[in-house]
């Protein structure tokens, strides 16, 4: 499900196969009229109708029914590799905070993100939404078993750094110019011991305040933005 017209617009963008649309009186009729080009079915319906297909209390007035783009392990892993940046979710629940990483990534340039473990779904609704469209525009994953993942990644030649509370290399004094994977734990307890073993580099994100921690979509934003900052330093 894809909701409102930015989303939708995105979509046909990055030409996902849109379904159909359904639109309230008053939608941009060019929007409209571009899905119709397209060979889009679009159904006019009320407002109530809208609101009891979406998950949405106030929706955006259009919503789009829209094919998924399937991306493999092995795909996404070889984007990866091709560097410079790639993000990894592990048992990240909360489908805002995943969009927002897909989102804050694909800004920063990743050229994947793999969702491991028991993290959402990354055509949740909510998940979708969030990305504001970048879930569209970023080779996305799902599915994988951590470990797998981040063995295939090191095989592939690819950095893992993961993220820690504490006691980690302060992020700003770690090369993270790529190819490199930054992993994100869950937000109530950040990766599994486990997997301590299968990541090469542990970083922090020093606090000079009161907080114990960073949301996990913030800290995914701080790293994936300094990644690319160090790589366009490294440019000049």
């Amino acid at each position: 499900m894809v909701e409102g017209p930015t989303l939708v617009a995105s979509a046909l963008d990055a030409g996902l196969e849109v379904q159909e649309v359904f639109a309230v009186p008053g939608t941009d009729p060019a929007l409209l009229e571009r899905c119709v080009r397209a060979g889009v079915a679009v159904h006019e319906v009320t407002a109530d109708t809208l609101v009891r297909a979406v998950d949405t209390v106030t929706p955006q007035g259009v919503a789009a029914i829209a094919t998924r783009f399937e991306v493999t392990v092995e795909q996404a892993v070889a984007a990866a590799a091709a560097g410079p940046l790639a993000v990894v979710l592990v048992d990240v629940n909360d489908p805002g905070n995943a969009g927002t990483i897909v989102r804050s990534a694909e800004a920063a340039g990743a050229a994947a993100v793999l969702f491991c473990g028991s993290t959402v779904d990354p055509c949740n609704p909510k998940c979708v939404r969030a990305s504001a469209g970048a879930l569209f525009h970023v080779p996305v994953a799902s599915g994988g078993d951590a470990v797998a993942v981040l063995e295939r990644l090191g095989e592939a030649g690819v950095q893992t750094a993961a993220t820690v509370v504490r006691g980690g290399t302060p992020y700003d004094e770690t090369d993270l110019t790529g190819p490199i994977a930054l992993v994100l734990g869950s937000e109530a307890h950040g990766l599994p011991a486990a997997l301590s073993h299968h990541v090469g580099l542990q970083v922090t994100i020093p606090l000079a305040g009161r907080a114990e921690s960073l949301n996990v979509a913030m800290a995914g934003a701080v790293l994936s933005f300094e990644a690319m900052r160090q790589r366009r330093a490294a440019a000049r």
